[in-house]
């Protein structure tokens, strides 16, 4: 039988926070900061916010198809989904929703490949293990937005229920197969079409890229989630956010790690 009974106070608190959050998110948009007795005040109400929002993208059809994280810090816990509709695969042009500068925000990453399953467990996944389940790694860049007027305002438990300021991402080419390459930095050279060229050395926040995998995996495992086949997850941007024009061939050299070009459009 199902149950006629209300719902406690903290579930109608992450549900009609869910709504709103979801809504934005599907169409694009910001707006003020949750009122008060909305905004998650703990790193669980905040999680359950995020996932209870990756539930019902799933019922429609547009499941997580990566995942964004780092190594935890005493401050900060960093996890957060990326749907399948929001996944660029080496396209030429990248659609996303640009700033209110009319400018492409992404931060530029590794992408790592998951190629096996790996199903929630009891004992916690090794570095070993992990690393049998990874495909390729790509290069890779996050895309930003946040769902707030002033992200800036907004608590670390706001940001994290409403997805990390993420709302996409653009996968690129294979990293070079080269052997013994050096993944923890890299000069990064942007060359925009009709204007400068960028140019910044690109250090990993958690020096080694894959720490935060190996964290995300047992993590997750904990919370009772697996990782899926044909799921990527970036642990980190080596530059922070970098505005980009719209409408202008955007050439993006990884160092020695390999280099693609796209071209940013507004949905």
């Amino acid at each position: 039988m199902s149950s006629t009974a209300p719902l406690e106070p903290v579930q109608m608190q992450i549900h009609a926070a869910v709504k709103e959050l979801a809504e934005r998110r599907a169409a694009g948009t910001s707006g003020d900061l949750l009122i008060p007795e909305l905004r998650p005040t703990s790193f669980e109400q905040a999680f359950a916010i995020q996932q209870t929002v990756a539930a019902i993208y799933k019922a429609n059809s547009n499941p997580i198809a990566a995942w964004k994280c780092l190594l935890p810090s005493a401050e900060k816990t960093v996890v957060a989904p990326i749907y399948q509709a929001d996944v660029y695969q080496q396209s030429a042009t990248c659609p996303l929703y640009p700033s209110t500068k009319d400018l492409a925000r992404v931060e530029p990453e590794l992408a790592f490949e998951i190629a096996r399953d790996l199903p929630p467990r009891t004992t916690p996944y090794t570095e070993a293990e992990i690393d049998a389940t990874l495909g390729h790694t790509r290069l890779a860049l996050e895309l930003i937005k946040s769902r707030y007027h002033t992200p800036s305002e907004a608590t670390h438990f706001d940001a994290l229920a409403d997805g990390l300021v993420n709302q996409g991402l653009w996968l690129g080419p294979v990293l070079n197969p080269l052997a013994g390459l050096e993944t923890s930095h890299f000069e990064l050279c942007v060359n925009i079409q009709h204007g400068e060229t960028l140019q910044k050395s690109a250090i990993h926040p958690n020096g080694f890229p894959k720490a935060g995998l190996y964290w995300l995996v047992n993590f997750l495992s904990a919370q009772g989630i697996g990782l899926t086949q044909g799921q990527y997850v970036i642990t980190g941007s080596y530059a922070g956010v970098l505005d980009l024009p719209l409408a202008q061939v955007c050439d993006f050299e990884y160092g020695a790690l390999g280099q693609f070009a796209v071209t940013f459009t507004a949905k």
